[in-house]
């Protein structure tokens, strides 16, 4: 098991540098920073507009690759992520901005994971009966539902508790209530209703997608000969399902959630942006706006190692569950 993970994290490695490269490239000719500087009134020389973008290593006079190894080196020899449009630290907005993001992608992550398998298996087990059609239907329906507007839906259900209530019943704004005062644990429930309504936008989505894969593998398995003979030598149905059946049909499962995270942090940008939170996602946004170009390449950068670690980790959750790749 350990030379199959050696291979696939050198693998992974080889992918980060592709990405990071193409993402570097694809920044640098999308986006226009010496414009920004020209935009400015009173407007600047060429000259002084060329000093300060070669300053930030965006002057789109010099090569593309020169560009890349010029801020690689940077980020492999000092981590630094370079300068943003502005001329402040990229690192400084990175490591803020870092935990606010991963909070909610973890959580939103996990929760939809492991909601959605068991409403998947659980549906399967029920195969036409009532809770399963209606399951079906909710699945669907959520699947529909873009990211924004489940996140704006829940918001305005938000604000309509509290126009009712006279007070805030759900936090729907921020990530935290400021100048709370209190111990750890008021801040800690004070985190928790902060991160209910982002949370339940990204996970309902993945609840659905999860739900209606893992339906389909575990009714693969139902009747497969090994659950029976399971069951002949004294488990119950329960226990042979959740011991043999759920083990073996959650193994592709292992393999969506890697990619199904790329999409989770793509809605994560618009959550961020609705429910007040200053993470990866509005950053991205901004970045844009204002033709960041380092700012946008650290935020790939964000997003490519944890697309690849989620990658990572559902290999070695494979491996785990599957004696036969450990072999590979």
């Amino acid at each position: 098991m350990t030379g199959y993970l050696a291979r696939r994290l050198g693998y992974y490695v080889v992918l980060l540098t592709a990405a990071v490269f193409l993402a570097y490239a694809l920044t640098s000719t999308a986006l226009g920073p010496r414009a920004y500087f020209e935009a400015k009134q009173p407007r600047p020389s060429a000259a002084a507009v060329d000093r300060q973008l070669t300053a930030l290593n965006l002057n789109d006079r010099t090569p593309v690759v020169e560009r890349f190894g010029t801020w690689a080196n940077g980020v492999l020899l000092h981590a630094d992520l370079g300068r943003t449009i502005h001329g402040t630290a990229v690192n400084d907005e990175f490591g803020r901005r870092i935990w606010v993001s991963m909070r909610l992608l973890l959580v939103g992550s996990v929760l939809g994971m492991l909601l959605g398998v068991a409403a998947g298996a659980w549906s399967a087990v029920r195969q036409y009966r009532l809770s399963d059609r209606a399951l079906t239907v909710i699945s669907f329906v959520l699947l529909s539902t873009p990211v924004f507007l489940l996140a704006l839906l829940l918001k305005n259900g938000a604000i309509a508790a509290k126009n009712a209530a006279g007070h805030d019943v759900i936090p729907f704004t921020g990530y935290e209530t400021p100048n709370l005062s209190g111990g750890l644990g008021t801040h800690l429930a004070d985190w928790g209703l902060h991160l209910l309504l982002p949370t339940l936008s990204l996970a309902l989505g993945g609840l659905a997608t999860y739900s209606r894969y893992q339906r389909s593998t575990m009714l693969d398995v139902l009747g497969a000969d090994y659950l029976r003979t399971a069951q002949a030598k004294g488990l119950t149905r329960g226990r042979a399902l959740i011991k043999h059946g759920l083990r073996t049909a959650i193994i592709p499962m292992t393999t969506m959630f890697a990619y199904a995270f790329l999409g989770l942090f793509t809605g994560a940008a618009f959550t961020e942006t609705i429910f007040g939170w200053h993470g990866m996602g509005e950053w991205f946004i901004q970045a844009v706006n204002e033709q960041d170009v380092n700012s946008v390449v650290a935020v790939n950068l964000f997003a490519a190692v944890v697309v690849l670690a989620a990658g990572f980790l559902a290999d070695a959750l494979h491996a785990a569950l599957d004696p036969r790749v450990r072999t590979a």
